[in-house]
């Protein structure tokens, strides 16, 4: 696998992103130009700018004072951040208000700053090519779930095919449903109708993405006991998560408040995004429901991305980046897995891969406590914030790096996510550990040393040539470690 060129540290900078949306105005600031531009800054305020539109077609007036006063304070935060560069996006309510210019050329004449309205196709654009920048190769329909709209995108193994927008917002539908559930469920059904294209997903996949989806996700996980919690490519059955739907929409303000993460404001209208979902789902009729955790803002992003980084593998890049950070002696990923390329020949693609990223970021636990650097490592791995990976993928590398760190496979502290990876994905997971371990006992993690040495496999055997200048290596930690590889392989060592 060549090595991707590391990001430019000296030309990065910080772009940053107020989403005003129907029910919340959100900052996000990233450093960019990586791939997938990283997070620094995420804070949001529920203003509600749409509430009431559906009686009186215009912004909600107590919205318009929490907004403005949000989008200055905003503004301000970001002049002190460094921001380079601040867009102001707007959705739904803003749109289709008829005070919506209004709005907008006050925002103007108290910020200086000009909001980009997003049209109906826009906003749908952006929200599919944030779900593609993590996977690449979605496919299915993807329902970006506002306060105002849901935009709806058909996508070919990445590609668009056809889109969207339905006035089908969990805040429009509980005004337009007069608080009604089992009327929400009529509304939501009959506006669905209107998108023919629908019945082509049957069998494929439904990806959602909007606060109020994650918000809905940290249900499903809680309820479940699902062992993950990483909201970006949550998976669940299409039967199980109508199961959880119903039980959602049914909920009462009681019951959902106990659920972790869910506001006041969440409460009031997360029956009616469950009824939307729900309704997407019966009649799309997907295989699987997919969360993901990037969204209409990092789509919008792709433009100040040069285009050689958007062709980049979204969990390289990010491993690639993360190394550049936290590594030691930064010890050349292809040296190591040079190394150990004979132990892994008919290895699968996604097998090559993942050990690839991993070597990439098997130094990062080195500044914790030994006592706890496995299992710091293991969770810190488990929940970086990537793209291009699934759940099962996380437990990979997680695993991968906690024997690296001489975490035990076997131990109780991995066991509830075990189940999470097949068998042959386990074993690869702690012979790739077990290896990397045995170079950094042999290379202290600095570059150069393991070049003229090798490991293979050799007639059935475990064949471990060193260069002179490592000099004689007859420790017993050594031969421990020597030892630890050739059993999880099944081999016995070579003389």
């Amino acid at each position: 696998m060549s090595k991707t060129s590391s990001p430019e540290h000296d030309n990065s900078q910080r772009i940053g992103i107020i989403d005003i949306g129907s029910n919340s105005v959100r900052l996000v600031v990233y450093v960019s130009p990586m791939r997938i531009p990283v997070p620094v800054f995420n804070e949001k305020i529920q203003c509600q700018l749409g509430r009431g539109m559906t009686e009186t077609g215009r912004l909600s007036p107590p919205g318009i004072t929490m907004a403005m006063d949000t989008i200055k304070w905003f503004a301000r935060l970001a002049t002190a951040m460094g921001v380079n560069q601040l867009d102001l996006v707007a959705t739904s309510a803003v749109r289709e208000a008829a005070d919506g210019r209004d709005f907008v050329a006050r925002v103007k004449s108290e910020t200086g700053h000009t909001i980009h309205v997003l049209s109906g196709d826009e906003e749908a654009l952006a929200a599919a090519h944030g779900v593609t920048i993590g996977v690449p190769d979605a496919d299915g329909i993807l329902g970006d779930l506002g306060g105002g709209s849901l935009d709806l995108v058909e996508l070919d193994n990445g590609n668009i095919v056809n889109q969207g927008t339905l006035l089908l917002g969990h805040l429009r539908l509980m005004e337009d449903s007069a608080g009604s559930v089992l009327a929400a469920l009529n509304i939501a059904a009959e506006r669905l109708e209107e998108i023919s294209w629908l019945s082509n997903i049957t069998g494929r996949n439904l990806y959602v993405v909007g606060g109020t989806m994650r918000a809905i996700a940290r249900i499903f996980i809680e309820q479940t006991g699902y062992p993950l919690h990483v909201i970006d490519n949550y998976t669940i059955s299409t039967p199980d998560a109508l199961r959880l739907i119903h039980m959602i929409a049914g909920a009462g303000p009681q019951t959902l408040m106990r659920f972790p993460g869910i506001t006041k404001k969440h409460v009031e209208t997360l029956p009616f995004a469950a009824t939307v979902l729900g309704a997407l789902l019966d009649k799309a009729s997907p295989e699987k429901l997919i969360f993901s955790g990037f969204s209409m803002r990092e789509g919008y992003l792709l433009k100040n991305i040069p285009a050689a980084n958007r062709k980049q593998d979204p969990l390289v890049n990010g491993c690639l980046s993360l190394a550049n950070r936290t590594s030691r002696f930064a010890i050349n990923e292809q040296e190591l897995t040079r190394w150990m390329d004979g132990l892994f020949i008919g290895e699968s693609p996604l097998h090559k891969r993942l050990r690839y990223a991993t070597c990439l970021i098997s130094d990062l636990g080195w500044a914790e406590h030994p006592d706890y650097r496995a299992e710091h490592s293991f969770y810190r791995v488990l929940r970086l914030p990537f793209a291009g990976l699934n759940h099962p993928e996380r437990v990979f590398l997680a695993v991968s790096v906690f024997v690296r760190y001489d975490g035990d496979p076997d131990s109780i502290f991995i066991a509830p996510l075990r189940n999470l990876l097949d068998d042959q994905s386990f074993i690869q997971a702690t012979r790739l550990g077990l290896v990397l371990r045995l170079a950094y006992t042999l290379s202290g993690g600095a570059p150069g040393l393991l070049e003229g040495s090798s490991t293979r496999i050799e007639n059935g055997r475990l064949k471990l040539t060193l260069a002179p200048l490592h000099g004689p290596h007859s420790s017993e930690l050594i031969e421990r470690r020597i030892q630890a590889v050739a059993d999880s392989f099944g081999l016995e060592i070579a003389s």
